[in-house]
């Protein structure tokens, strides 16, 4: 994410997205992009006066910011820092997207959207990505509505 360029964010069948993601292991993705983030991203890159190159870019210790990207140290340090300041205490990048995927899972994504959103490489790594477990009390089998088949 830290070397995300603005011709990264385009309509991909409909809405935006940040297309060809590359992940860890060189797997691709595309990722969608809800319309208010588009939005946000818009009029931050208008107020910045940039609509080129690295959305996210390097700042020197003078304050001038750079065409280069962000290293993934800024990131980590950047979400260490605000995390702090909001009294949230350690909290980082991975931290995030932790929460990404269970705040997905609660809204009901589908695992398979999950995994590809995230990058898995299996659904395994996705359901231990979310910390579930088998839930005897309510069984997947409670839910076909086969009521009276009992026998």
């Amino acid at each position: 994410m830290a070397g995300l360029g603005f011709s990264d964010v385009a309509q991909c069948e409909g809405r935006w997205a940040i297309v060809d993601l590359v992940g860890k292991h060189g797997r691709v993705r595309t990722v969608p992009m809800p319309s208010w983030a588009k939005d946000a991203l818009d009029r931050w890159a208008a107020a910045a006066g940039i609509s080129t190159g690295a959305v996210l870019r390097r700042v020197d210790k003078a304050g001038r910011v750079g065409d280069g990207p962000i290293t993934a140290q800024a990131v980590f340090e950047a979400v260490a820092g605000y995390a702090r300041q909001a009294g949230l205490g350690k909290i980082t990048p991975h931290d995030l997207r932790r929460t990404f995927a269970k705040l997905a899972h609660l809204g009901r994504a589908p695992l398979e959207q999950i995994q590809i959103s995230l990058g898995l490489a299996s659904i395994q790594t996705t359901e231990s990505c979310l910390g579930l477990r088998q839930n005897l009390h309510d069984a997947p089998c409670d839910r076909l509505g086969l009521v009276g088949w009992e026998r």
